[in-house]
């Protein structure tokens, strides 16, 4: 058996083109232009690389972009003055901080200061609280992107054996509560987990984020099973470095009957599900009908 890819990259442009055809409909319309602020503390190479990804692809769906780039030094009452100020411009429906925040920053109070309409990470506790309860919420990006592959892949989830392999409050728990509102069986595994490759070969969706390179092998894997590695390790592998995930590829790949890559499977689909939660939010504030299959 060798398992069906499922092409995070190629998935990921049908996103974005469903999110610019909604902002066009928005700004024909309704004369509404969806507009994302993103604040950048510092100068963190890898979140610089992600911050100028986020404000072109903004751009190329058609909302506006606004970048906010702070010295590391930036106070917490700096900060917390430009959130609010950006909480109440209308122009702006979805603020993004770009985490990590310098350590003397606390970046859960700095989380919870954005307005939870406009909290397009999903991050904010009362949004992780509607979404805890089964209630209309933002949804963190990349288990949304992760839901939204795995809807197209199997259709109807209903009744699945999932595990998930990881607690963050980014990914792990909220991946969990996306699969039981889609009335999976939820397993949330850890590095605590008893017999972990046994609760791992249960799994009918096994999804993988633990951020430890290549620790699920193959024979961890279910025959058949669909495999969601949202890992991104950087590896030596001589004198240049590779990008895998939290699965070892080759080994999984000849045992499940679909997996995601790395890179090109999940990673791609946490910026769209960014550009399609901030549609959301613009439609939310406008008291205008969401877009259909861009949320949960």
């Amino acid at each position: 058996m060798t398992a069906t890819i499922l092409d995070g990259k190629a998935f990921a442009a049908g996103v974005r083109a469903k999110v610019a055809d909604h902002v066009a409909r928005l700004r024909d319309s309704f004369g509404v232009m969806p507009g994302l602020a993103v604040v950048l503390v510092g100068e963190d190479p890898a979140s610089q690389v992600y911050v100028r990804s986020k404000g072109k692809q903004t751009v190329e769906v058609g909302m506006a972009s606004f970048e906010h780039r702070l010295d590391a030094a930036t106070s917490e009452a700096e900060l917390l003055a430009l959130i609010s100020q950006l909480n109440e411009d209308p122009k702006i429906h979805g603020i993004l901080v770009q985490l990590p925040l310098p350590s003397h920053l606390d970046s859960d109070l700095v989380i919870n200061s954005i307005n939870p309409a406009k909290d397009v990470d999903g991050f904010h506790i009362s949004n992780v609280g509607l979404l805890g309860t089964g209630q209309k919420s933002m949804v963190p990006c990349t288990p949304l992107g992760c839901l939204m592959m795995l809807r197209a892949h199997h259709g109807r989830l209903s009744g699945l054996d999932a595990v998930v392999v990881g607690r963050s409050n980014i990914v792990g728990k909220p991946m969990a509560q996306l699969l039981l509102g889609d009335s999976c069986t939820v397993t949330i595994a850890h590095s605590r987990t008893r017999d972990l490759a046994e609760t791992c070969r249960r799994a009918d969706i096994l999804v993988a984020a633990v951020g430890r390179a290549e620790m699920i092998p193959g024979d961890w894997i279910k025959p058949g099973a669909t495999v969601i590695d949202v890992g991104i390790n950087r590896i030596a592998a001589g004198d240049k470095t590779r990008l895998v995930g939290d699965v070892h590829f080759d080994s999984a790949a000849q045992v499940a009957g679909a997996i995601t890559p790395v890179p090109g499977g999940v990673g791609p689909m946490t910026i769209a599900c960014l550009l399609a939660n901030t549609v959301t939010a613009a439609c939310r504030a406008h008291g205008l009908e969401e877009p259909e299959g861009l949320t949960v």
